[in-house]
């Protein structure tokens, strides 16, 4: 035999190499593994469920949101429109020149300020709207962001 088979199989008598240690260590670590998938796996089920619920209470906000401001739409057009139809009816009631530039003047003045009211109002219901929409996806984020920074 030459010295480098020796040496080797000198090495190989010498080791301490149990195989029943090596499939338990082996063993334990497939185990672990498994249990860190299982935890993950649990972690984005929980995840998707708490987003699926977000996304969900979001659609029923944004419905009631998009109802509510149609509504208010429908009521500002027909104020609008009864307005003009006033206005035209007190036109042909008319029976002077002076009587029509004032009559014209004081129908675009309230018109005007009409306007300038409807455009506040639709102002703060859209902010509230926009806000309702998007509280329950800030929510879902800050607490996103409270579990990354505890783990």
């Amino acid at each position: 035999m030459s010295k480098t088979t020796e040496k080797t199989a000198e090495f190989i008598d010498n080791a301490a190499f149990d195989a029943s240690k090596a499939i338990e260590q082996v063993s334990a670590f497939t185990e672990k593994g498994v249990e860190q998938s299982k935890e993950v796996l649990a972690k984005f089920k929980a995840g998707s469920e708490e987003t699926q619920k977000v996304l969900e209470s979001t659609y029923k906000t944004a419905k009631t949101v998009s109802s509510d401001l149609s509504l208010k739409t429908i009521a500002v057009l027909r104020a609008n429109a009864d307005a003009a139809f006033s206005h035209f009816e007190a036109l042909i009631a008319v029976k002077s020149p002076s009587e029509f530039v004032e009559l014209q003047t004081a129908f675009v003045r309230s018109q005007v300020e009409q306007a300038v009211e409807q455009a506040k109002d639709f102002q703060a219901v859209t902010t509230k709207a926009v806000e309702d929409v998007s509280k329950p996806m800030k929510t879902a984020f800050e607490k996103a962001v409270k579990e990354l920074r505890v783990a």
